[in-house]
């Protein structure tokens, strides 16, 4: 058993996050990928993947359901999964759509509120209402599902401390000043709303205010509701069964991000299962300057080739010595043996068995 799978091996529910455009949809299903191939029956819920993630899984797209992945078409790709594998991706509006019928005091209630044109416009853009979905369908398949394993990638957030902050950004927006002045008016804010309804009837024709009014009294009914699956999702985050993977890239920014996360976790009280340095470009360990890299490649390339290969090269190696750096700075920060690393891929997934190299490598860092 590798490092990492010796740190996955007892979690439930495996959590990467991490700072946004660093590779976390790639690495969910890499290590979704690796633990069905150990013989757990896995789903790994994912975010806005792209196309050729689904096609590499053998889906046409991918739903806000699990489905089974073909293990035919991994077993293609040379790798054979002795445990079941399932995928989906999430959709916030209808995730929201469902966790509205699900909260709703009865089947009129929530007929109203969806039908709401507020509600249709807003429910994806509550702050918070993305990363809150992705909980709550976290929270649902843990306890609705049979699947040994839930791995889960976090939402493109501007922090990825958003993501652990999400319920409570959302339960204090819909319990904040201006959403009760809606509810309850009084005196002069009273006088004021009446003055406002009135103003955009006039110019608009439509009781814009009334229809804001009813939305957050109609979500009021669901409050109650929405504070119990925070609480229970706060409750799964942290069980000693679930894990959270750091991914990040050797960026400055994104390593300072993902140093300042792990300390939110640990604050929290949240379990860190590793970190994941992506992307890394390799070191060259007989580096050169461009002169001498360039009379090396002379005799096989072209002058001028040759001397523009030797200045990518150095430039690709600055980047190798700032992922080294990262790398020595995460592991001192954090108190961890080294990170997880897996090297840069200019061409990107390309089928399932780039996904499959991917986990492999994965499986065997550290």
């Amino acid at each position: 058993m590798t490092g990492l799978q010796r740190r996955l091996a007892d979690k439930r529910v495996v959590i990467c996050a991490g700072p946004g455009g660093v590779g976390k949809t790639t690495v969910s299903a890499a290590v979704a990928l690796g633990l069905a191939s150990a013989g757990r029956r896995v789903a790994v819920v994912t975010i806005d993947p792209a196309r050729r993630l689904a096609e590499a899984l053998g889906l046409d797209e991918l739903g806000n359901r699990p489905q089974p992945v073909d293990s035919t078409r991994l077993a293609g790709a040379g790798l054979e999964l002795r445990g079941e594998l399932s995928a989906m991706m999430l959709d916030v509006k209808r995730t929201f759509d469902e966790l509205i019928g699900r909260l709703a005091p009865d089947p009129r209630t929530a007929e109203e509120l969806l039908a709401n044109p507020v509600y249709q416009h807003l429910s994806t853009a509550i702050a918070g209402s993305q990363e809150y979905t992705a909980m709550a369908k976290l929270s649902e398949l843990v306890n609705e599902s049979d699947y040994e394993t839930i791995v889960l990638d976090t939402p493109p957030s501007r922090s990825a401390v958003d993501f652990l902050q999400a319920p409570e950004r959302l339960i204090e927006f819909l319990e904040g000043r201006a959403v009760s002045a809606l509810l309850r008016p009084s005196g002069r804010a009273a006088r004021y709303a009446g003055v406002v309804a009135a103003a955009l009837r006039r110019v608009t024709g439509v009781g814009l205010l009334d229809e804001l009014t009813a939305f957050f009294r109609l979500l009021g009914d669901l409050l109650d509701g929405f504070r119990a699956r925070a609480t229970d999702v706060q409750r799964l985050l942290r069980e000693s069964s679930t894990g959270f993977l750091i991914v990040t890239s050797g960026e400055a920014a994104a390593v300072d991000e993902a140093i300042y996360f792990a300390g939110e976790l640990d604050r929290t009280g949240l379990h860190r299962c590793g970190v994941i340095l992506n992307r890394v470009q390799p070191l060259d360990p007989g580096e050169r300057d461009v002169e001498e890299t360039a009379q090396r490649l002379a005799g096989r390339l072209d002058p001028r080739l040759a001397r523009k290969v030797a200045r990518t090269h150095s430039q690709l190696q600055l980047l190798a010595h700032r992922d080294q750096a990262s790398m020595v700075r995460l592991s001192g920060a954090l108190g961890n043996p080294r990170p997880f690393c897996l090297a840069d891929r200019e061409a990107g997934l390309q089928d399932a068995r780039g996904l499959f190299e991917l986990q492999r490598e994965l499986w065997d860092a550290g």
